[in-house]
């Protein structure tokens, strides 16, 4: 008998509250999102359209937030209508590997934990990824089966991911928000990014999420379709996963006008693409047990 399919998943939900870390990065923000978001406030737009797992992805490089999101994980099943299952892409300190095995192997730390990521594209150093003692950290990742997203890519990180990749071959690496496409950018910008992108997807242990397209350079409706056409060429639906990037859209915590482009142009793909773009994909990277 064949295996069920699993359900749908949104693999990029982020749910901050200031008074549980200090986001940093909020003080640039536009100022709807300089406030606490809630499971409440997103759980009916994903039961409308039918997601029942979810992935909620660390927006502060502290173990605080990385605790919220546990404890939110712990609790959404109880409050969602049909959201059966949440994981938590965390942060832990890639910089001190020795702190990183520590916390591999606290289960109370790991609970929840399906993927790690550090946000690179705000640290100071823009190889952070590629320090040695990051290295060390990614090799223990590797070993425990735990995927790194890596944000806002383009162009600085994607330039190097392709090296990253081959030096970690048994790291599974998330390119989160299609590596940001310059949408209505210029022909050499768009260029660049497509070029990047063909080198990235010939590292097989490397995936890309299609999520934040919405707030990718200008976002319009043409640009979304050509960027998902082009990562489907280059990846493939069986290495392209979906994420809404929640509550960051072009109207802050509105998840329709975020993600509504994107859904509608997948539904014209047949249908095996559109479940491992929406499902199968997050299953196997994520590594759920059903």
């Amino acid at each position: 008998m064949p295996r069920p399919m699993p359900p749908r998943c949104d693999a990029h939900v982020h749910l901050w509250d200031p008074g549980a870390s200090s986001y940093d990065w909020l003080r640039g923000a536009p100022a709807a999102l300089r406030r606490a978001f809630a499971p409440e406030e997103v759980l009916p737009e994903l039961a409308d359209r039918g997601f029942r797992r979810l992935v909620l992805v660390q927006a502060d490089d502290t173990r605080a937030d990385s605790v919220h999101l546990q404890r939110l994980a712990a609790e959404i099943p109880r409050l969602a209508r049909g959201i059966a299952q949440v994981g938590v892409v965390a942060w832990l300190p890639l910089a001190r590997p020795a702190d990183v095995a520590a916390l591999l192997g606290d289960d109370a730390a790991m609970r929840h934990v399906v993927g790690v990521r550090h946000l690179t594209h705000d640290d100071a150093d823009p190889f952070f990824l590629r320090r040695p003692d990051v290295g060390e950290s990614l090799r223990l990742l590797a070993g425990a089966g735990l995927p790194l997203d890596v944000p806002d890519a383009f162009p600085a990180q994607m330039s190097y991911l392709p090296q990253l990749a081959e030096d970690h071959p048994d790291l599974q690496i998330v390119l989160d928000h299609l590596g940001k496409p310059p949408i209505g950018g210029h022909d050499g910008a768009w260029r660049t990014w497509r070029e990047m992108l063909a080198r990235l997807s010939g590292r097989e242990n490397v995936v890309a999420k299609a999520s934040g397209l919405g707030t990718s350079g200008t976002g319009d409706r043409a640009g979304i379709v050509a960027a998902l056409e082009e990562a489907r060429a280059q990846f493939g639906a069986s290495r392209l996963l979906y994420g809404s990037d929640w509550p960051i859209a072009p109207r802050a915590g509105d998840y329709a006008s975020g993600t509504d482009a994107t859904l509608a142009h997948l539904r014209s793909w047949p249908a095996a693409e559109q479940h491992a773009v929406l499902a199968g994909t997050a299953h196997r990277v994520y590594r759920w047990d059903s």
